[in-house]
C-alpha cells in the first residue's frame, strides 16, 4: 500500500457506485483473486476519459474485461475500444464478460501475443490511438514501449498502472528478493525512460499500485 491505509479506505466511499454488471463482475473478481483496477485508481481513469474525451482506445492487458468494460461507461459515444489478451483462463471470461455488457459493439478483443500484435498493430500506418491504457505483464513494458510509441497519437494519453509495485519499485535492488530482482530493475528502467524521452511528458502519480499518465509532445 503506498497511500495511508485509512486515508485510501475514505477516498474510496467517496467513489461513484458502479453500474449493477460492473459491480458484479469486480466482487466476482477479487473473489477468485484476479487483478483488476483498485477503486482509486477507477476515480482516476474516469477522470482521465471525461477530460481527454478519446476516441480510439487501446488497451493492452484485459484479463477479465473489467477495465475495459469500465472505460466503456465513461468514454464518448462515439469512442471505440481495442484490448489485448493472451491468457486463455482469462479470454474464457473476457469474452464472456464483453460479449453480455451494454457496449460491447465498442469494444473488440484480440487475442494473442501483445508483442506481436502491437507490432503488428503498428505495422498498419492507419492505426492510431490517443489513449493507450497499458495494464499488462510489467516486465514486458519496456518491450511493449517502442510500438505504443507509434500507435500514439500526437497529444495523446499513454496511461500504465501498477508502476510502484507497492513501493517496492523505491528500494534498493538488494532489499528486494531474488525472485523479483528482474521486474523491479526493468520497471525502473521503463519508468526512468518515459521520464526522460523528450517525446513524452510524463507524471508519476502515487494512485492504487502507481499510475504514469503520459503525453505525446
Amino acid at each position: 500500500m503506498i497511500v495511508d491505509e485509512r486515508i485510501t479506505a475514505y477516498i474510496n466511499t467517496l467513489e461513484k457506485e458502479l453500474p449493477s454488471y460492473l459491480y458484479e463482475l469486480e466482487k466476482a473478481a477479487l473473489t477468485e483473486g484476479v487483478p483488476i483496477i483498485r477503486k482509486e485508481t477507477q476515480t482516476f481513469l474516469r477522470f482521465l476519459l471525461t477530460v481527454k474525451k478519446p476516441r480510439q482506445i487501446l488497451e493492452i492487458g484485459t484479463a477479465v474485461g473489467f477495465s475495459a468494460l469500465f472505460m466503456s461507461e465513461y468514454m464518448p459515444e462515439d469512442c471505440n475500444i481495442t484490448t489485448i489478451e493472451k491468457v486463455e483462463m482469462r479470454l474464457v471470461k473476457a469474452r464472456k464478460n464483453i460479449g453480455s455488457a451494454p457496449r460491447k459493439d465498442k469494444i473488440t478483443l484480440i487475442e494473442g501475443d501483445a508483442l506481436i500484435l502491437l507490432k503488428e498493430l503498428a505495422a498498419n500506418k492507419k492505426a492510431e490511438y490517443d489513449f493507450i491504457f497499458l495494464d499488462a505483464a510489467k516486465a514486458q513494458y519496456m518491450n511493449f514501449l517502442p510500438e505504443i510509441m507509434k500507435l500514439l497519437s500526437k497529444g495523446g494519453l499513454l496511461v500504465t498502472d501498477n508502476v510502484l509495485q507497492d513501493g517496492t519499485v523505491a528500494e534498493s535492488r538488494y532489499g528486494i528478493t531474488r525472485r523479483d530482482r528482474t521486474i523491479h530493475t526493468r520497471m525502473r528502467e521503463y519508468l526512468y525512460t518515459i521520464t526522460h524521452m523528450e517525446e513524452l511528458e510524463t507524471a508519476v502519480i502515487p494512485v492504487g499500485d502507481g499510475v504514469t499518465v503520459s503525453t505525446k509532445l
